[in-house]
C-alpha cells in the first residue's frame, strides 16, 4: 500500500516553524502536488516522508507503518531531486543500476530491470552516455529511472521540472503523468508552480507558512477557492479580489468599493447575513469580468498584454486596487488611458471575510 498520512506533525528549526500540525492523507496510488510558494515547507513535508527531517511533533505514516523512526533506506521510498543528483563518472546505466546494486539485487535480474526503466523512459540509445553528454530533459529522465527501477511504494518529487525549459516543461510534464498512471503508484509531488499542480494532481495540498490552506480537486478548488491566499495563488492570471463594503440596499445586499456596486445574489446575501460578516474581500475570475458601456464598475485601462489568442487588460479602480479583464483576440480592445465600464454575472462572484480571510459559503 503506498497511502502516506501526517498525523499533527509539526518540524520546527529553532524558533522558526516550517511546518504546523499538518494532517494530510495521501490515497495509494494517487497523484498528490503539494503547492505553494518558496519557503512556505513543501519541501519540508516532503523531506520528513522521506525521513531526511524529523518531526518535532506528530507522526508519518507509509502504508500502514508509523516511519517516525526507521531509516530513510527502509521506508521503501524513491525521491527525485530538483538537480538530478546523478554520478558523473558512471554511465546511464551505471546510475540507473546503482540502487540495485545497494541491494544487492543478482546481476541479471538487474539488466532486466535497467532496460525495462530504460525503455519506459526512452533512454535507451542513451545507456552507455554519461551524464556530461546528456541535455537537462534526459539527465531528468535518467533520474526518474534510477527512482522507478526499485518500484517503491512511493516516489517523491522535489520541484524536478524547474531546470527544464519551458516547451521540455510541458512535454515532461505529461510523459510524468503517463508514467504514474502506468506504473499505477503512488507520487507526492512538490512545485511552487501552480499550472504543473493544476495539470498534474489527482488532488493538490495548497500550504502557505507552514500550514495547510486546502486540499481538492484541481478543478474544485479552482472553483471554489477556500480562503483569499488559494484565490490569488490559484489560476494564472489569478483571481481578481478588491475590498468592498457591504450595503443595504432594497431589501438585498450590494458589495460597494471605489469605482461602482454590485448586488449579491440572494444566497450569497443570505451566506452573510447568517455569518455575520461586515468587510468583504470580492474575488472574480478575469474570464468572468467584461467590458460594457453600461456596466456598474469603472475603471482605468492602464496596460494592455497582448498573448496572442487572447489578451489581459489590466485596469486600476480610482482608489488604485488593480483588477484584470481576460478578453479573446477577436473582440475589441480598448486603448491604454481610456476609461471602460466593467461588469460580471453577480452569480460568478466569490466572497470572503476580510478578518478572516475565508470563504462565504452559500
Amino acid at each position: 500500500m503506498g497511502r502516506v498520512a501526517f498525523k499533527g506533525v509539526s518540524k520546527r528549526f529553532g524558533n522558526t516553524v516550517a511546518v504546523a500540525d499538518l494532517d494530510l492523507e495521501i490515497l495509494d496510488k494517487e497523484f498528490l502536488v503539494l503547492l505553494g510558494p518558496s519557503g512556505c515547507g513543501k519541501s519540508t513535508a516532503l523531506r520528513m516522508i522521506a525521513g531526511l527531517e524529523d518531526p518535532t511533533e506528530g507522526t508519518i505514516e507509509i502504508g500502514d507503518r508509523v516511519v517516525n523512526d526507521l531509516e530513510p533506506k527502509d521506508r521503501d521510498i524513491a525521491m527525485v531531486f530538483q538537480s538530478y543528483a546523478l554520478y558523473p563518472h558512471l554511465t546511464v546505466r551505471g546510475n540507473i543500476e546503482f540502487p540495485l546494486k545497494s541491494r544487492r539485487v543478482p546481476k541479471e535480474q538487474r539488466e532486466e530491470l535497467v532496460v525495462e526503466a530504460a525503455r519506459a523512459l526512452g533512454l535507451e540509445e542513451l545507456l552507455d552516455r554519461k551524464p556530461a553528454q546528456l541535455s537537462g530533459g534526459q539527465r531528468q529522465r535518467v533520474a526518474l529511472a534510477r527512482a522507478i527501477v526499485r518500484r517503491p511504494q512511493v516516489f517523491l518529487m522535489d520541484e524536478p521540472l524547474s531546470n527544464l525549459d519551458a516547451k521540455l516543461r510541458v512535454q515532461t510534464r505529461a510523459e510524468l503523468i503517463e508514467l504514474q498512471r502506468r506504473l499505477a503508484t503512488t507520487v507526492v509531488y512538490v512545485t511552487h508552480d501552480q499550472v504543473e499542480a493544476m495539470t498534474m494532481g489527482d488532488r493538490i495540498a495548497i500550504i502557505a507558512d507552514g500550514r495547510l490552506q486546502q486540499v481538492g480537486r484541481p478543478q474544485d478548488v479552482y472553483e471554489k477557492p477556500g480562503n483569499v491566499f488559494v484565490a490569488r495563488f490559484i489560476g494564472s492570471p489569478p483571481m481578481n479580489t478588491v475590498t468592498g463594503k457591504l450595503l443595504h440596499s432594497d431589501g438585498g445586499l450590494q458589495v460597494d468599493f471605489s469605482g461602482g456596486a454590485i448586488p449579491l445574489p440572494d444566497d450569497l446575501a443570505a451566506a452573510v447575513r447568517t455569518m455575520g460578516v461586515t468587510d468583504v474581500v470580492v474575488g472574480v475570475r478575469p474570464e468572468h469580468l467584461e467590458l460594457s458601456s453600461d456596466g456598474p464598475v469603472s475603471a482605468t485601462v492602464t496596460v494592455i498584454e497582448a498573448l496572442g489568442a487572447e489578451r489581459h487588460v489590466i485596469c486600476r479602480l480610482s482608489d488604485g486596487q488593480m483588477v484584470i479583464v481576460r478578453q479573446e483576440s477577436e473582440e475589441a480592445a480598448p486603448d491604454a488611458g481610456s476609461t471602460v465600464r466593467l461588469i460580471t454575472d453577480p452569480s460568478r462572484l466569490h466572497l470572503f471575510d476580510t478578518l478572516t480571510g475565508l470563504r462565504v459559503e452559500p
